[in-house]
């Protein structure tokens, strides 16, 4: 058996211990070093750590919930409960807001993001989630479909492998955690740049995102995205964007995108969301 690696907060490097959300493209190592999740872990508050699972995504809530529970446990967190929401009015349980009120890091898992939405959007439960989070009282991640409903507006399903067009993507709204972004996951691994372009085009004041898997790009409170994983983050800014044919065309015809700009971030590159610029690691 490989021998679990977890890098410990460093109170010498107050990085490590600054609150953040963790977007994760999804199929995150959670055998080996588990880079993205030990990250995670040690921005909650590593052994101090107090978390919340939240697998409402999910068709098999209770697997994954404890699959997860297990691996934090492992890591050596103080405290972890999941918390199996399987009803809207669950989101206004007590209990479960009590604890949130303790939480140092939530976890949100994959599944279906619709499901998410449809089970926790509007909840005092998401709300109090959010305000804390806004407020760097606690660290925030989601993977796959935990990851699709950072933004406002959110990527709920479509297609891949066409030239972009408008029935290539089906957007929804999501929980507004980043609101300023628009994010696909299983980016690369599922061929899905046409599709995020679909969605940024209706969309070109938002930052479009697209995060391959075992991947995350890390938003620190400052306006800097950090990316870490093994593959890539690809951005795309369509705030300068010249002109687009979308009123113009069909829903099925091919979308014209004029004077874009791109992005692909490696680990450890940054990227800026005020400058709108990226940086290399060695910077």
């Amino acid at each position: 058996m490989l021998e679990l690696k977890t890098q410990p907060p460093n109170p010498k490097n107050p990085q490590s211990m600054k609150t953040a959300i963790l977007v994760i493209g999804g199929a995150e190592d959670k055998v080996n070093l588990r880079e993205i999740l030990s990250t995670f872990w040690s921005r909650s508050g590593g052994s101090e750590s107090v978390i919340a699972i939240v697998p409402s995504a999910s068709r098999e809530p209770a697997v994954l919930g404890e699959r997860y529970q297990t691996i934090f446990n492992e890591m050596g967190s103080k405290e972890i409960r999941v918390l199996d929401i399987r009803d809207r009015a669950q989101g206004e349980d007590a209990e479960f807001k009590e604890y949130i009120e303790t939480c140092t890091g939530v976890f949100l898992t994959g599944g279906d993001q619709l499901r998410l939405c449809g089970l926790l959007a509007d909840t005092s439960l998401i709300e109090r989630i959010r305000q804390r989070v806004q407020l760097g009282e606690l660290t925030l991640a989601g993977t796959s479909a935990g990851a699709a409903v950072m933004g406002h507006y959110m990527i709920a399903g479509g297609g891949s492998a066409e030239s972009p067009n408008r029935s290539l993507v089906d957007m929804a709204i999501g929980f507004g955690m980043i609101p300023e972004v628009i994010v696909d996951q299983h980016f690369h691994n599922r061929n899905r740049m046409a599709r995020l372009l679909s969605a940024v085009c209706a969309y070109p004041e938002r930052l479009a995102i697209g995060i391959d898997e075992d991947t995350c790009a890390l938003f620190e409170k400052d306006g800097i995205i950090r990316v870490l994983g093994k593959g890539t983050v690809t951005f795309v800014d369509a705030s300068e964007m010249s002109y687009t044919n979308r009123t113009e065309v069909g829903t099925d015809e091919p979308l014209s995108l004029h004077n874009l700009k791109l992005h692909i971030l490696s680990s450890g590159d940054i990227y800026h969301t005020s400058k709108y610029c990226a940086l290399p690691k060695n910077i």
